[in-house]
């Protein structure tokens, strides 16, 4: 696999990589790919996807996952399923950064990590931004990232 670190395909959002490498398009929308690489103790806000279960296949690193108040780690090898409509997020802990693929279903969600990128945003100086293509995109945040 690739190293994002130097893929000029990827994008750059807070410090996090992301290249999707299955788009919508090529599912007829049912699904997508983002290949993510996040640095040690980065995570977004608690957060609820109403249209996409989410799937998260850990390649390095490990993520602490909080679901609905249930923390659990994923290492290596490892994968998590996040039904839509559930309340969730992520943070890398440990000493090394996390490579995961986040598999969308159906696609469409990685638009949201465009819009990221593309404007810069900052948390929490530009939420009212973030929050826009978060309601276009049909995510809503529910709380702080997890510690």
């Amino acid at each position: 696999m690739k190293d994002l670190t130097d893929d000029p395909g990827a994008i750059e959002w807070l410090g996090v990589k992301y290249k999707t490498i299955l788009t919508p398009e090529q599912t007829g929308g049912t699904m997508s790919i983002v290949d993510s690489l996040s640095p040690v103790n980065s995570g977004p806000p608690r957060h609820i996807h109403e249209n996409e279960d989410e799937t998260f296949v850990v390649i390095t690193g490990i993520c602490k996952i909080w679901l609905e108040g249930t923390e659990f780690l994923r290492g290596p090898g490892e994968s998590a399923f996040i039904p839509r409509g559930r309340n969730h997020s992520f943070r890398v802990v440990g000493d090394e950064p996390s490579r995961h693929l986040v598999i969308l279903t159906p696609g469409g969600f990685e638009g949201f990590f465009a819009d990221m990128a593309a404007g810069q945003f900052r948390i929490p100086e530009d939420m009212p931004e973030i929050a826009e293509s978060a309601r276009r995109h049909n995510l809503t945040f529910t709380g702080p990232p997890i510690d």
